[in-house]
Parts: structure tokens; C-alpha cells; sequence
């Protein structure tokens, strides 16, 4: 069951005109965007919870990397209310719900085995960074190559064409994000590949969930 699991091709996907489709624990929906296979492998989805939904237990062989869209997502540890950004380490388990109903963006099995960290930061109590020209950065987590942040683009900003080592992928969370490529409102998922080159810019306040250096390189 592939999908979009290329890595040298770019995929945009304006998650908010695809259909739910149903997990297997009633009352959880998922909308894919790439996969490795059915319920295992390399995984990333928007996935909602309905109110007093649930999961069942499970593991992480490869780890779990979470943000919070919307509402409260839960587990056995504590509740997450939108914005926090999560990461569960290969060989973690839990058993997430949600009692007033959520949506999140999940990745599944893509860490590197030794990437052993366990992350938990609410972005709305943490602090932004001075960036690059007008940007600001709330960094999430670094491993190796891999850099997961936040970057807020002032109304106006443009920022210098550059190409992306270990490629770069983004999920706009709120605003507008665009390049010589497109336009991609807030909800679209955009992966480049290795070595992939763009422009980017926007006109409105964006806010951008972005990770690079973390895809195949050959």
C-alpha cells in the first residue's frame, strides 16, 4: 500500500480537501499522506479524534513524532492541548485518546535508531528566536542532519533561494506559505527532495511547521 513514498519526487497535498478515512479504533479518522504499508512502516497522516475516542495500545518501533492541530490529544502521560509538539522514542508505547476530541499531525517510524530522545514542548510557553532576516524560529528537536522547527514569516518577508541538503518537508499552520512553485494556504503538507531548490516568501503572517535534512540523500 505506497504512497507517495518516492522521496525524489515533490508531493503537495492541501490536507483539508482530502476525505476522512476510517482507522481501525472507532471514532478515529485519518488522512494520509504517505505510506509504507497498512498499519506499519514508514507513516505520516492528519489524523482526528472524535470526543471520548481512543486508541489501543501500541508501540512505536521507530518512534512517534506528534503536533497537536487542534483540541486535547491524551495518553496515559498527560493531556497536550494544540501546539505542543511531541516525540516518542523507538520502542515507546502508549495508549492515546482524546476525551474532547482532537486533530494532529503524526509521523511514525522515521527516527534513527540511536535518536532516543523524549520531547515534549507546548510552542504556545516556549520561546520564538531571532532567524534569519525577519524570521522567527522555535526550535522542537535536532538529531544528526535533522532539524524539526517552527518559523514564523512576517507579512512581507521573502527569504534568499536556497536548496535544501537531506530535503525538507512542511506543514503550513497558519497564513499563506509560497514560492515560484505555488501558493499553499494553511493545512497543506509539502515534501521536496534532497537537494530540491526554491524561493520562498509570503504576504500574510504565516506560521510553518518545517523539518529538513531528514530524507534520503541518494
Amino acid at each position: 500500500m505506497l504512497l507517495n513514498m518516492d522521496f525524489s519526487h515533490r508531493v503537495v497535498i492541501e490536507t483539508s480537501a482530502q476525505q476522512w478515512l476510517p482507522s481501525p479504533a472507532a471514532g478515529v479518522w485519518r488522512r494520509p499522506l504517505e505510506r509504507e504499508a497498512k498499519e506499519k512502516g514508514h507513516t505520516s497522516s492528519i489524523v482526528k479524534y472524535e470526543p471520548n475516542s481512543a486508541f489501543a495500545t501500541h508501540s512505536h518501533p521507530l518512534g512517534e513524532e506528534i503536533f497537536v492541530l487542534e483540541g486535547v490529544f491524551s495518553d496515559e502521560e498527560g493531556d497536550y492541548p494544540a501546539g505542543t509538539y511531541i516525540r516518542n522514542p523507538p520502542g515507546s508505547m502508549h495508549a492515546p485518546f482524546s476525551q474532547q476530541g482532537c486533530t494532529i499531525f503524526v509521523k511514525l517510524n522515521q527516527f534513527h535508531p540511536r535518536d532516543k530522545e523524549k520531547v515534549r514542548v507546548d510552542s504556545n510557553c516556549a520561546p520564538w528566536l531571532p532567524g534569519m532576516g525577519g524570521l522567527t524560529v522555535m526550535p522542537l528537536h535536532s538529531f544528526e542532519h535533522e532539524h524539526v522547527a517552527l518559523v514564523k514569516w512576517p507579512k512581507g518577508e521573502r527569504f534568499q533561494p536556497h536548496k535544501h541538503f537531506g530535503g525538507e518537508e512542511i506543514l503550513v499552520l497558519s497564513g499563506e506559505f509560497k514560492d515560484e512553485f505555488g501558493a499553499y494556504p494553511a493545512g497543506t503538507w509539502l515534501r521536496s527532495p534532497h537537494m530540491s531548490q526554491h524561493f520562498p516568501y509570503v504576504e500574510q503572517e504565516t506560521i510553518i511547521w518545517v523539518k529538513t535534512g531528514h530524507l534520503p540523500v541518494e
